[in-house]
């Protein structure tokens, strides 16, 4: 595999490998390597896995050379290929939140939820059954825990909001941060003379407005250069794209709220109408931004986040009415 076209240095040795997944530069894969030895920071799906290994060998990192595979957080499009990608690096040991170690070690309950949502065929065709990784071959992440390589140090901050089972990875030898999806999503369609342009992602089920305002907070605080965002990859300017996203969670929560209060708390009225609140909310937040897409073309860029944003706020309105 000719891998060039699909990978990209984005300086002091990290690179960004296009996962495969949706659509180009939607999903990154990212490889930090110091000296002999690498890391892999987050998976992408099943179908990242060949992608990963022809980049590694582009770089001259063998199998046994790379140490470490961190994941952010569970989600399949974030982590489904680590389990396939752990048996093709016998050295490596895979770093994960706390709560998602048991997810990996028996990845079974992700599976089945994933295939209820999507259908097997659809699922197994989309992101292919996670398979499970040596429970000694885990390590757990919780807050502040280090991990190193060939000198190189990356530093866990627990990192709620999108999910539970989250963490950030800030790169000592940068003090870049690698966010997952805690710190929005930005596709490179959506820049604008060079400047980026984020958005909060509220996935189901697991979102939260209070800890992912926190989890910014912390993240800002930390004062980074630049950022590596799974959707999609390295943006800086953090602090004005920071700003934006904690404007625009108190958006999604508003949105939500509102929503609520006209149509009910049927899923049936409630879904749709959220649906069209995150389509106005979000392309009327890229057009303010100077995005010269006409609005079909905005929407197909962000059709997916759309669905799933609402339906985050749906779980989230429904565990809010629940006590969680």
């Amino acid at each position: 595999m000719d891998v060039r076209p699909l990978m990209q240095s984005l300086g002091h040795g990290v690179f960004s490998v296009d996962a495969g997944y949706v659509r180009p530069r939607f999903d990154a894969v990212h490889l930090v390597v110091e000296s002999d030895r690498a890391a892999v920071i987050d998976t992408g799906t099943r179908d990242a896995v060949p992608r990963t290994l022809a980049a590694l060998e582009a770089l001259g990192i063998a199998p046994g050379q790379v140490d470490w595979i961190v994941l952010t957080h569970v989600h399949l499009d974030h982590a489904g290929g680590a389990g396939h990608l752990m048996r093709r690096l016998p050295a490596a040991r895979l770093a994960v939140h706390p709560r998602g170690v048991a997810h990996m070690a028996d990845p079974a309950k992700l599976w089945a939820g994933t295939v209820a949502v999507y259908g097997r065929e659809e699922a197994e065709a989309t992101y292919g059954e996670p398979v499970p990784v040596d429970p000694a071959r885990i390590v757990a992440l919780p807050d502040g825990a280090a991990i190193g390589f060939a000198g190189r140090t990356l530093e866990a901050l627990d990192a709620p909001g999108h999910a539970r089972h989250h963490v950030a990875i800030r790169d000592d030898a940068t003090g870049h941060v690698f966010t997952g999806d805690t710190f929005g999503i930005s596709y490179r369609e959506l820049d604008v003379d060079g400047r980026a342009f984020a958005f909060p992602s509220s996935t189901p089920v697991q979102f939260d407005p209070d800890a992912l305002r926190a989890t910014l907070h912390r993240i800002l605080a930390l004062r980074p250069d630049a950022v590596y965002l799974t959707h999609w990859s390295k943006v800086g300017d953090v602090p004005r794209l920071g700003a934006g996203l904690l404007r625009m969670v108190d958006r999604y929560e508003a949105l939500a709220l509102e929503a609520l209060a006209a149509e009910g708390a049927d899923p049936a009225r409630l879904l749709p109408a959220l649906e069209r609140g995150m389509d106005a909310l979000l392309l009327g937040e890229a057009a303010a931004h100077g995005s010269r897409l006409a609005p079909d073309a905005l929407r197909q860029v962000m059709a997916l986040d759309i669905r799933l944003n609402a339906a985050g706020l749906l779980a989230w309105l429904q565990a809010r009415a629940a006590g969680r």
